[in-house]
């Protein structure tokens, strides 16, 4: 049992790292399961075997997520916005419990409410500061745009492992986030029809920005380990931040253009409890 609820918060931590302004991090911390995963990351080559059972279910999880629901997840947010961006708001703030038990005995700490206020500024301002960049064509390869492309994986690993930072709107901001989304879904289709041009032409894309997927991962997990292990107050007041400030970015990017009626405000209310229910059971408190 236990076994497939760690599958279903990989699959709310999958679908959250392709939607544009919902972070996986802050799903993770939400629901009880940050650390656990940052040092089963951090300590994969100490501890291979134990590693690799604590973080296979969710990454199986993170993967039905990724191309399961998903679909389904976008087609609500284009036809009932308000209603899908309240469940994942729901989602967010049912964790919040979690982090203020680790916020214990200086809550009111200067140090602490200086680690929020910048978390939670820094996050709104990344969403202010600019749209969609354009897009990167990723056509013809060169060393340049291998460099590139694993730069932006090591990036979009910094913003998969980040709470309150949605890796989708860092990638969209950057340029790439169609292109490799592109990429992914070409290289599947090409996989099926065993194309071996398009396969060869979208693995040497997609490789260079794998390994810095990978690598992003275990720097930034190894980082926040030790600011957990140093300041752990600290570092959960600024993530606190981070994860107070996902609502209003959720906020910001949900098209609100058609108007709220009395009925869609009372659908939101609901999936937003829903939202907060499921964060509660998925936290085992």
């Amino acid at each position: 049992m236990k076994y497939l609820i760690d599958i279903l918060k990989g699959i709310v931590i999958g679908i959250a790292n392709i939607i544009p302004g919902v972070s996986g991090g802050t799903m993770m911390v939400s629901m009880g399961i940050y650390d656990k995963i940052i040092s089963s990351i951090t300590g994969l080559f100490q501890h291979l075997k134990e590693s690799i059972i604590t973080l296979l279910p969710y990454g199986i999880g993170m993967v039905i997520g990724i191309v399961g629901p998903a679909f389904l997840i976008k087609y609500l947010f284009a036809h009932y916005a308000f209603a899908t961006s309240m469940a994942f708001i729901g989602l967010i703030l049912g964790g919040v419990p979690i982090i203020l038990k680790r916020i214990t005995g200086k809550k009111f700490c200067a140090k602490n409410i200086a680690a929020f206020l910048v978390m939670f500024v820094f996050i709104i301002g990344l969403k202010l500061a600019g749209g969609t960049g354009s897009d990167v064509s990723l056509e013809h390869i060169s060393v340049l745009l291998m460099a590139e492309l694993f730069l932006v994986g090591v990036i979009a690993a910094a913003t998969m492992v980040i709470p309150g930072v949605s890796g989708s709107m860092v990638l969209m901001l950057l340029g790439f986030y169609n292109p490799v989304l592109t990429t992914v879904t070409d290289f599947v289709s090409a996989l099926a029809a065993f194309d071996s041009g398009i396969i060869v032409h979208n693995a040497l894309l997609l490789i260079p920005f794998g390994i810095g997927v990978l690598l992003g991962i275990f720097a930034v997990a190894k980082l926040i380990e030790l600011l957990i292990q140093k300041q752990e107050s600290m570092t959960f007041s600024g993530i606190f931040g981070l994860v107070a400030a996902s609502p209003v970015v959720v906020l910001m990017e949900t098209d609100l253009s058609s108007g709220l009626g009395a009925v869609s405000i009372a659908v939101g209310i609901v999936t937003f409890l829903c939202g907060c229910a499921v964060a509660y059971v998925l936290s085992g408190k």
